[in-house]
C-alpha cells in the first residue's frame, strides 16, 4: 500500500507538470524575462523567496523532472554567487536523495530479486568503492543526474553516503552554473555553459579519487616494505611454495611465459589431491563401485555373481593408481618444463626472500600455495585413540570391523559409502540436520536413503562429545536431542573439513594478514597484505577444490609476473563441483537453497533421469536434473544433477553459463542417442513446454483447422 501511495504521488506530480505545461516556466527564456521581477521580489521577501525556491528545487529534482540546470542558473541570477551556491547545493542534494529513496523503495527489491545474480559484481563493487564511483559520476555534468539518482537507488549504497557524496561531488558543477547565472543576460543556452575544456576538466577531476586511492595504496605498500631491503638483483622471478595443484599450475604458467621460477615442496609433489585426496578417494570409489555392481548382478540378467577380494589388495591398488599418475606431477617433469624444483621446508624471511635447506633465494614475488590439512575437532578423549583422516587413511591394510565416520560433507560421504561397500560396518555421524548440507534438501535425502539402503547407519543431528576407551574397545558418545547416544567402533575416520596451512613458514613474523576464516587474506588479485606475496588454492580459499586452485593459479602467475603493467581480478562467477557418491551429485551456480537465502527470484525446471532410455538400459534409472532460470527467460542461474556420471554431465551447463547460452541453445543442440547427455536436452525441452506460446498455438490450431476445411 505504501508503494502504491508513493507511486501515485509521483504520478500526480508528473501529470500536473505535464498537463499544466509547467515546463514552460523552466526555460532560459522565461527566467531571463522574469529576472528583474524575481530580484525585486527577493529583496522585498528574502526568507519567503529562499524557502519557496528551495522547496521547488527539491520537488523538481526529487520527482526527476527536467529543469534543474535552469533553476541553478536562476539561483545565480536571483540570489548571487554565494547564496545561490548554498541554496542549490543543499536543495539539489536533498532532492537527489529523495529520488534515490523513491527508486530504492519502489524498484530495488524487485530488481535485486530478479537480477541479483547479474548484479552481484556491481553490488560488491558498490559495497567496496561506491563512494568513489558516485563522486566520479557527480563531477561530470555530462551524466544525467536523475539517472544517477535512480540507478544508485537500486544498489546497496547507504543513504547517508549517497547524500554527502552527492553534496560534495555536485559542488563544483553547482558553482559553475550558479556563477554563469549571475551573468544570465549573456547566456544564450544552458548547454553553452559547458565548453569542451570545462567538461574535460571535470572528467580529470573525477579521476582524482581513484588517483588518490592509488597513491594511498602505493604509500601503504612502501610503508610495509620499507623495513626490508630490496635486493639489487634477484635469483629468480618467482618463488612458489607448495607443490600441490595451485603451486604446480602457478609454476607451470610462469615457466611457460619464460620466467625463471623456483618451486619448493617439503613433502610430496602433487600435494593432497594426488597423494591423499582426489586420486586415492576416486580409486577406492571405483573398486567399491565394482563390488556394488556384483551385488546387483540380478538387475543385469545374471543369476549369480560374486567377488572374492582382499581389503589390503584394494588399498594397494589405490597406491598403484597414485604411482601411475605421479609422473604428471613429478620433479623430473617440471624440471624439463623449466621449473627449478627444490625439496625442502621453505621459510619466508622477507617479502623478497625465502630460506630453504640453509640457502636464501631472492625473488621479485612469492606465491604461497601451501594447501590445507584435515581439521580435527577438540573432542574429549580423541587423543587416546588412533584416529584416521584423509591424510593417513591410505595406510590401512586390515579391514575395519566397525567404522565411525565423523562428517557428512563430500569427503565423509564418499568414504562412508566406499568403506561400506567394501564390507565395513559404517556409521556416519553428522552434527547438522542432514548430510551434504550445501545441497538442496531433496538431494541430501536421496543420497542418505541410498546409504541406508546399502546398510550405512546415518546419524544426523548427532554432535560428537567424547570418546571413551575401555579394554581396547572404543565408544563415541554423541548428543542427540538432549540425550547421549553410545556408538561403538574400532576405527574412527575424521572427515569434518579442512584447515588452511598458514603457520610454520614465516607468515606470522612478516605480519601477513589472515581472514576471519583462517585463510590468508587476499584481494581480488590474490595479493596478500604484503604486495610482493600472493596466495592461491586451499590456503587462500574461498573454495577448496583442485580445479579452483588451478583456476586461481593462472591469476597468481600473471598478476605476480605482469602486475606492473596489467592485473586481472579472479573470476569466481562459474564454479562447478561434484560429490562422487552414488548417486553422484554435481552442481554449478545457484541451487534453490542459495537462491532463497539471496532473495533471488527463479523458476525451476526438472527432468527425471529414471525416464531416460540410456539410464534404463544401464539399470541406472535414478536421479534428476534441476535447472534454475530467470523467471520467464531461458537464462541459467544454476544446475543440480543427481545421477550416474553427474560430474561429467554438468560440463555442458558450465560451458553454457560461462558463455551466456540459455536452455534454448541446449535444446537446439544435437545429442547422441542413446546417451546420458540427452537428459540435458530433455530438461531444456521441459522448460520449452512450460513456456509454450499458448495464444499463438491456439491461432495455429485454427489455421490448421481452416486448411482441412
Amino acid at each position: 500500500m505504501k508503494k502504491i501511495i508513493i507511486l501515485a504521488l509521483f504520478v500526480v506530480v508528473v501529470a500536473v507538470f505535464m498537463v499544466f505545461d509547467l515546463g514552460q516556466y523552466l526555460t532560459l527564456e522565461y527566467i531571463k524575462s522574469q529576472q528583474q521581477y524575481l530580484q525585486v521580489f527577493y529583496q522585498q521577501n528574502t526568507a519567503l523567496s529562499i524557502l519557496g525556491f528551495f522547496s521547488f528545487y527539491v520537488l523538481v529534482t526529487g520527482a526527476s523532472l527536467p529543469g534543474a540546470a535552469i533553476l541553478t542558473l536562476a539561483a545565480g541570477a536571483i540570489f548571487g554567487l554565494l547564496n545561490g551556491v548554498i541554496i542549490v547545493s543543499f536543495a539539489s542534494s536533498i532532492g537527489a536523495t529523495l529520488a534515490f529513496l523513491v527508486s530504492r523503495f519502489l524498484l530495488r527489491e524487485s530488481v535485486q530479486s530478479k537480477f541479483g545474480g547479474n548484479l552481484k559484481s556491481i553490488n560488491d563493487g558498490i559495497d567496496k568503492d561506491g563512494a568513489f564511483y558516485l563522486f566520479a559520476l557527480r563531477l561530470v555534468p555530462a551524466f544525467p543526474f536523475f539517472v544517477i539518482n535512480m540507478m544508485m537507488g537500486l544498489t546497496r549504497l547507504k543513504t547517508l553516503t549517497f547524500y554527502w557524496v552527492s553534496q560534495v561531488g555536485m559542488l563544483a558543477g553547482t558553482i559553475v552554473y550558479v556563477n554563469a547565472g549571475t551573468q544570465l543576460a549573456q547566456i544564450e543556452s544552458a548547454s553553452g555553459i559547458l565548453s569542451f575544456k570545462l567538461v574535460l576538466s571535470f572528467v580529470l577531476l573525477a579521476f582524482l579519487p581513484f588517483i588518490a586511492r592509488k597513491i594511498v595504496s602505493i604509500i601503504k605498500s612502501r610503508k610495509v616494505m620499507k623495513a626490508y631491503k630490496k635486493p639489487e638483483s634477484f635469483d629468480t622471478n618467482l618463488i612458489v611454495i607448495g607443490g600441490g595443484s595451485a603451486g604446480l599450475v602457478t609454476a607451470y604458467i610462469a615457466a611457460a611465459v619464460k620466467a625463471k621460477v623456483t618451486l619448493i615442496e617439503k613433502h610430496k609433489m602433487g600435494g593432497d589431491c594426488l597423494n591423499t585426496g582426489c586420486v586415492p578417494s576416486k580409486a577406492i570409489i571405483r573398486s567399491a563401485k565394482f563390488l556394488s555392481h556384483v551385488s546387483r548382478s540380478k538387475e543385469f540378467g545374471i543369476k549369480k555373481a560374486q567377488a572374492d577380494f582382499d581389503f589390503a589388495e584394494v588399498m594397494d591398488r589405490v597406491q598403484s593408481v597414485i604411482k601411475k599418475i605421479e609422473p604428471h606431477d613429478s620433479i623430473e617433469r617440471f624440471t624439463k618444463l623449466g621449473v627449478d624444483v627444490i625439496q625442502g621446508e621453505a621459510r619466508i624471511v622477507s617479502p623478497y626472500a625465502v630460506e630453504v635447506n640453509g640457502k636464501t633465494i631472492t625473488a621479485q614475488n612469492i606465491v604461497i600455495a601451501t594447501g590445507a590439512r584435515p581439521f580435527v575437532p577438540p573432542i574429549k578423549g580423541i587423543e587416546n585413540v588412533k584416529y584416521y583422516t584423509s591424510d593417513n587413511l591410505w595406510e590401512l591394510r586390515d579391514k575395519p570391523g566397525k567404522m565411525v565416520v565423523l562428517g557428512g560433507g563430500p569427503i565423509g560421504a564418499e568414504l562412508t559409502q566406499s568403506f561400506n561397500r567394501l564390507g565395513v560396518d559404517v556409521t556416519q555421524v553428522e552434527m547438522a540436520p542432514r548430510i551434504m548440507g550445501r545441497e538442496d534438501p531433496e538431494v541430501s535425502e536421496l543420497v542418505k536413503q541410498k546409504f541406508i539402503e546399502e546398510g550405512v547407519k546415518v546419524l544426523v543431528n548427532h554432535k560428537a562429545k567424547q570418546i571413551v576407551t575401555q579394554n581396547d574397545s572404543h565408544i563415541l558418545i554423541a548428543e542427540h536431542e538432549g540425550r547421549d547416544i553410545e556408538i561403538p567402533f574400532d576405527t574412527l575416520l575424521v572427515a569434518v573439513g579442512r584447515a588452511p596451512n598458514t603457520s610454520g613458514f614465516g607468515l606470522q613474523e612478516l605480519g601477513v594478514r589472515l581472514s576471519p576464516r583462517g585463510t590468508i587474506d587476499v584481494d581480488e588479485y590474490l595479493q596478500t597484505s604484503i604486495p610482493t606475496i600472493y596466495a592461491c588454492g586451499d590456503v587462500a580459499g574461498p573454495y577448496q577444490f583442485t580445479h579452483t586452485a588451478a583456476h586461481q593459479a593462472w591469476y597468481t602467475s600473471v598478476n605476480s609476473l605482469f602486475g606492473i603493467a596489467r592485473r586481472f581480478k579472479v573470476d569466481y562467477s562459474i564454479i562447478p563441483w561434484a560429490t562422487f557418491t552414488e548417486p553422484e551429485v554435481a552442481r554449478v551456480g545457484l541451487n534453490e537453497t542459495e537462491a532463497g537465502e539471496q532473495n533471488i527470484q527463479y523458476e525451476v525446471t526438472t527432468y527425471g533421469i529414471d525416464d531416460l532410455d540410456r539410464a534404463i538400459a544401464d539399470s541406472e534409472a535414478h536421479g534428476f536434473i534441476k535447472v534454475l532460470t530467470v523467471p520467464g527467460k531461458d537464462k541459467i542461474l544454476g544446475v543440480t544433477i543427481v545421477g550416474e556420471h553427474a560430474g561429467d554431465l554438468i560440463a555442458e551447463y558450465v560451458l553454457a553459463m560461462k558463455h551466456g547460452l540459455g536452455l534454448n541453445k541446449i535444446l537446439g543442440t544435437i545429442h547422441i542417442y542413446p546417451t546420458l547427455a540427452e537428459s540435458n536436452k530433455f530438461v531444456a525441452g521441459n522448460w520449452k513446454k512450460a513456456h509454450a506460446p499458448e495464444k499463438l498455438l491456439q491461432w495455429v490450431q485454427k489455421f490448421h483447422n481452416w486448411r482441412r476445411s
